[in-house]
């Protein structure tokens, strides 16, 4: 695909996904009353099973402590000194760019909006500051959304694969973790993930506007990899 057509299908793709995400956040800041109700029927649900289910719950407070922020930051961390170690200084550049720029959208948004969380009778965990947008959510799709763009091009076969299904497991089931705990509404977390999708997507179309360089097999440009003299 020509560069200028991916450009512009990123592009598309990112106005997409932040269409959604610009309506939930309306919708949460406007303390719409069905999509309260429907979080809230959704958390009640939820908190029931997990209250009768405990080593499932304690399964999904391992999963949220593994997957949480910073950890995700320092595997993101991780493949910019891998990066770096084999001079893709570009590519490098744009993880970092896309984590920093995803988490503090997800900061400046929670002060914004200022959603508080849900408050349960008997809560089987506990978290501190603003729900909306989950910054579990929101992280787990960054570092998600940046290994599969810098590894894809050289993942081969069945690799391709097993990169997106752990990319998308991780997503999904960390934003799960967190409604299923009870800290964050369904809609914080759709809205986290979207957010996340959709940095990633906006950062993506930027970047091959910069110049281009040998990385692992060309990052984010495969179709530079193809022309390259073996």
């Amino acid at each position: 695909m020509k560069l200028g057509l991916r450009l512009t299908t990123a592009s598309a793709l990112a106005l997409l996904v932040l269409v959604p995400f610009a309506l939930i956040a309306a919708l949460v800041a406007g303390g719409w009353a069905p999509l309260h109700d429907l979080d809230e029927a959704v958390t009640n649900s939820l908190h029931s099973w997990a209250l009768g289910h405990p080593h499932w719950t304690t399964a999904n407070v391992w999963w949220t402590n593994v997957f949480a922020p910073f950890p995700l930051r320092a595997a993101a961390l991780g493949l910019v000194i891998w990066l770096l170690r084999r001079r893709a200084k570009r590519l490098a550049l744009w993880v970092v760019t896309t984590m920093v720029v995803g988490g503090l959208l997800g900061v400046v948004l929670k002060l914004l909006v200022g959603r508080h969380r849900p408050d349960l009778l008997e809560p089987v965990a506990r978290a501190t500051g603003f729900s909306f947008p989950s910054g579990h959510a929101l992280n787990a799709a960054l570092t998600a959304g940046v290994f599969v763009l810098v590894l894809l091009p050289v993942a081969r076969g069945a690799w391709r694969w097993v990169l997106w299904a752990a990319a998308i497991g991780v997503t999904v089931l960390t934003g799960l973790s967190r409604i299923v705990l009870g800290v964050h509404w369904t809609s914080d977390v759709v809205a986290g993930t979207l957010l996340g999708v959709a940095v990633v997507t906006a950062t993506a179309a930027a970047f091959p506007r910069l110049r281009h360089e040998p990385v692992v097999e060309q990052g984010l440009e495969p179709d530079l990899a193809d022309a390259t003299p073996r």
